[in-house]
C-alpha cells in the first residue's frame, strides 16, 4: 500500500498544503535511494538541531550546501584524482546528494567539516509575532455600567 488519500485533510483543512505535499512526495519517493552517505540528526535542546554526515574523503571545496524553499540540499562531488590502478577499492568515492525537509522558522546557522565528519547547525527562530505572550486583563478600561431605573421616582409621577 503505497498511496494515502489525502482528499479528508485538503477538504478540513486551511494552510497544510506543505504537510500534504511532504507525506506524498515521501511515499512516492524511490525505495531504491542508497544510504549514503549515512548520517544522524540530533536534537541539541529546545530550539537547536545538528545533521552529522560521514563524508569521509571529501575536502571542503568538494561539498555544496544550499537551502531553498525549506529544503536543505548537501552535495558531494569528488574532483578526478587521475587514473589509479587498486586492487581493493572501498572507499566510497562517489557522488551524492542528500535532501532534508525543513520545518517553517528552522535556519540553518553554519556548518564544519572536521575528522570526516560534516556537522551542520540548525536553530528554531520563532518570530516574536508568533510566540506566545500574556494579555493582561484591565478593569478599569472600557468597562459597561449598568444603570438601573429609579422605580420610586417613577411612581410620584
Amino acid at each position: 500500500m503505497n498511496s494515502i488519500d489525502l482528499t479528508p485533510l485538503y477538504r478540513s483543512s486551511i494552510g497544510f498544503d506543505r504537510l500534504a505535499s511532504l507525506l506524498d512526495s515521501s511515499l512516492k519517493s524511490d525505495s531504491s535511494v542508497t544510504g549514503y552517505p549515512p548520517y544522524n540528526i540530533e536534537v541539541l535542546d529546545d530550539n537547536r538541531y545538528g545533521i552529522s554526515l560521514a563524508v569521509a574523503g571529501f575536502a571542503e571545496n568538494e561539498l555544496d550546501i544550499k537551502v531553498e524553499k525549506g529544503v536543505l540540499t548537501i552535495r558531494g562531488q569528488k574532483e578526478s584524482e587521475g587514473e589509479r590502478k587498486y586492487l581493493h577499492q572501498g572507499i566510497a568515492n562517489r557522488a551524492f546528494e542528500r535532501k532534508f525537509n525543513l520545518a517553517d522558522y528552522i535556519e540553518v546557522t553554519g556548518a564544519d567539516l572536521k575528522d570526516g565528519l560534516l556537522t551542520i547547525s540548525l536553530v528554531k527562530e520563532i518570530p516574536e509575532a508568533m510566540k506566545p505572550r500574556s494579555i493582561a486583563i484591565n478593569q478599569d478600561q472600557n468597562v459597561i455600567e449598568h444603570k438601573m431605573k429609579d422605580s420610586s421616582n417613577d411612581k410620584a409621577a
